[in-house]
């Protein structure tokens, strides 16, 4: 009996391990998408059938050695497998090989479907094949929903993306060797990048020969039973005056008596609508993010791409929070839109949610393929996601929540009211605002949202002028480009595309074409020097009307309307005249050393200052026989506040921040980031600095209970 029991054991033993082995060699469905964090939060939600893995971006590009593009066949590009990229290919080759079906899910923009494409090609797999998903956001139903309706790789997509790989190829390796022969080595030309730095440029000339003019402002407080408010000087007998000078600001208060009341002319009372902006498009994110924030256009990018791969929020798989962050268009979904609604209403009241929401207007040449920029559930609101994301992730993603949200509210509503004030035929105004119903600000607030209430006046009224304050002011030139503002005039030129803007604004930076002081742009000597050669050999390069009608074409690649050889032939044939042209007439421009006044503390000879990739430094004019060098300081002739024998110098720490230290250091370790002034704090001794405040220059206390304004 024992041994037919056994027996049965044994089979039953042998029974199971067969079907383990036969469920160990079931294939599973094989989906590949560019990162590590994408191909985790969307292995949870396919599930045990489907092997998720990352190629980790572009596994084939053009040679870096070489121009990788065969102009006399067609602009054919030499693609090859990146470098370090070997083992990668061959994991993935091994699992396409052992898989059911094998699946593209890389992002679905251009450059999402060219990674697809490549690793088609590296697979070796039909191109008739729906293998290609796509998704605009990371949520379980989004990915499970792609999944049931695959379809065949997009080639317009791919050709437009190639188009503009090769274009930006041949401008890049055409120009830069010039450069090499002609200025230095290590130097870059791009098609967009040298449209922003062209902008920068353009700019700084217009600083540079602005002139100032004179003008002066009256503001006054006046009193009207008990109430005080402020008007300012409007003109004379309801005309707008210029005051030019002080003889005007005279002639004005000589016609005025303070012994005789102001009469209250005219009254106007308004209410004022105020639209919410449509959510966020590529572009939009980053200037906002610049402007509140403080976040450079890269980092806005990266935290944005983390939104949208996943985050973990403790609550079954990972989830994207946002949908994709490369987008030109302001056009939202209809679900979106009546889960927004309806949380509108549970939260706030039917009398915030708008019946028709915003709708934005899309920049000439945008696409519209995807959505904009939101949450892909408004009710994960940014206090629900807080312990879950970084600070970076936390703020950008309040502002994309915000701008979502607010977009599909209603307007805020302003009484305003203008006040007229006349004496001996002299004007003053007074303006005024209340909000009367908050409306899309109850999430989304703006910088200038304050009341400024008048009493109640009303025609016929006297108001007394208690004081005046007359002030000179100077015409300002026009403000160096942030990041935020450089963005906003590329887009509005047509001028690259939302993936184009972080590097770009990378690139010129790396070049050390541009350098960013207090959050704006200021060119370098060698940016004014590549500029001066690109403008004038190639001036379509630097157009912004011929780069945006580039992109134009390239769209119409992508939509199926033009042959991407075509472009690239209609592009290149008179671009190579002009490089043939500049190789002979550009001169090689001697990069001069200039003498730096003092001498090498190794060997004695004279130091010179020279040009490196983060701008001038002082070398032992014997170079390579001696490597002596040194950071040039700018000495800033203030006492060292602490040693009392050294002098205050500008230094610049690794990451380019400007500070101050002692001359003396490393014998005396004084350093501050605000720059000291030469005197004490009248009330407690310590050293009196100059701190950079919004609007300005502040002079403080760095303990805290002294300031005063900085005399312009």
């Amino acid at each position: 009996m024992a041994t037919k029991t056994a027996k049965k054991t044994t089979k039953a033993t042998a029974t199971k391990k067969k079907t383990t082995r036969r469920r160990s060699k079931v294939k599973k469905n094989l989906v590949i998408v560019e990162s590590p964090s994408k191909a985790k939060t969307i292995g949870r939600f396919l599930g045990r059938s489907y092997k998720v893995v990352a190629s980790l971006g572009h596994v084939r590009d053009l040679p870096k050695s070489r121009m990788g593009v065969d102009i006399e066949h067609d602009y054919q590009p030499d693609y090859i497998s990146i470098r370090g990229k070997g083992d990668v290919i061959k994991e993935l080759r091994k699992d396409a090989k052992n898989a059911k079906a094998v699946y593209l899910a890389s992002d679905p923009d251009r450059e999402g479907e060219a990674i697809a494409w490549h690793v088609s090609n590296i697979l070796k797999l039909d191109d008739d094949q729906k293998n290609r998903v796509t998704f605009n956001e990371i949520t379980k139903d989004a990915v499970k929903n792609a999944f049931k309706e695959p379809r065949t790789i997009n080639m317009d997509l791919v050709d437009a993306q190639q188009a503009r790989r090769v274009l930006d190829r041949l401008v890049g390796y055409s120009i830069s060797p010039i450069l090499w022969k002609k200025v230095k080595k290590g130097l870059s030309a791009g098609r967009v990048q040298s449209v922003a730095l062209n902008l920068i440029i353009q700019r700084e000339n217009e600083i540079r020969n602005f002139k100032p003019e004179e003008y002066w402002t009256i503001d006054a407080e006046f009193k009207h039973g008990r109430d005080k408010f402020t008007a300012a000087f409007y003109g004379e007998n309801d005309k707008k005056v210029k005051l030019s000078n002080n003889e005007d600001v005279q002639r004005i208060l000589g016609k005025l008596d303070k012994k005789q009341d102001f009469a209250i002319t005219k009254v106007t009372r308004k209410e004022r609508r105020r639209q919410p902006q449509p959510p966020y498009t590529t572009s939009t994110m980053q200037q906002d993010a610049n402007r509140r924030l403080n976040f450079r256009t890269r980092k806005t990018m990266m935290a944005a791409q983390m939104l949208y791969e996943g985050i973990d929020i403790k609550q079954g798989a990972p989830v994207g929070l946002i949908t994709y962050m490369r987008t030109d268009s302001t056009r939202i979904a209809s679900i979106a839109k009546h889960e927004a609604s309806q949380f509108i209403h549970e939260q706030y009241g039917g009398e915030y949610a708008a019946v028709k929401p915003v709708k934005g207007k899309l920049p000439e040449g945008a696409q519209d393929a995807h959505e904009a920029i939101r949450p892909t559930s408004v009710h994960r609101t940014p206090a629900k996601m807080k312990p879950y994301l970084t600070n970076d992730q936390y703020k950008l993603y309040s502002l994309i929540w915000a701008r979502f949200v607010a977009s599909q509210m209603t307007p805020e509503v302003i009484d305003t009211m203008n006040v007229n004030l006349e004496q001996n035929g002299v004007d003053f105004r007074a303006n005024g605002s209340k909000v009367k119903f908050p409306g899309f600000t109850k999430v989304y607030k703006r910088g200038d949202d304050k009341d400024n209430v008048l009493p109640e006046l009303n025609e016929g009224d006297q108001a007394q002028m208690v004081s005046d304050d007359p002030a000179q002011h100077f015409t300002q030139p026009p403000a160096r480009y942030t990041e935020a503002a450089l963005i906003k005039t590329l887009e509005s030129n047509g001028v690259g595309r939302p993936s184009t803007y972080a590097p770009t604004l990378d690139t010129i930076q790396r070049r050390y074409y541009v350098r960013l002081v207090s959050r704006h742009f200021e060119p370098t000597e060698l940016g004014e020097i590549v500029n001066k050669i690109i403008e004038k050999q190639f001036p379509d390069i630097v157009n912004a009307q011929f780069t945006a009608d580039v992109e134009g074409k390239l769209d119409q690649v992508e939509e199926g309307k033009q042959n991407w050889i075509k472009v690239v032939d209609s592009f290149y044939q008179p671009f190579s005249k002009e490089v043939h042209n500049a190789e002979e007439q550009v001169a090689k421009i001697q990069m001069k050393d200039e003498l730096a006044g003092i001498d090498c503390d190794i060997c004695g000879a004279p130091m010179v200052v020279k040009m490196g990739r983060y701008g001038k430094f002082y070398a032992c004019s014997r170079f390579p026989n001696c490597r002596n060098t040194k950071a040039i300081v700018k000495d800033t002739g203030v006492t060292c506040p602490v040693c009392k024998q050294g002098t205050v110098v500008e230094r610049k720490s690794k990451k380019n921040r400007v500070f101050y230290g002692c001359s003396r250091y490393p014998d005396c370790d004084f350093v501050s980031w605000d720059r000291p002034i030469g005197r004490d704090c009248p009330k407690d001794g310590h050293f009196l600095v100059e701190k950079k405040v919004k609007g300005g220059k502040q002079v403080i206390c760095p303990n805290g209970d002294y300031e005063e304004a900085v005399q312009k």
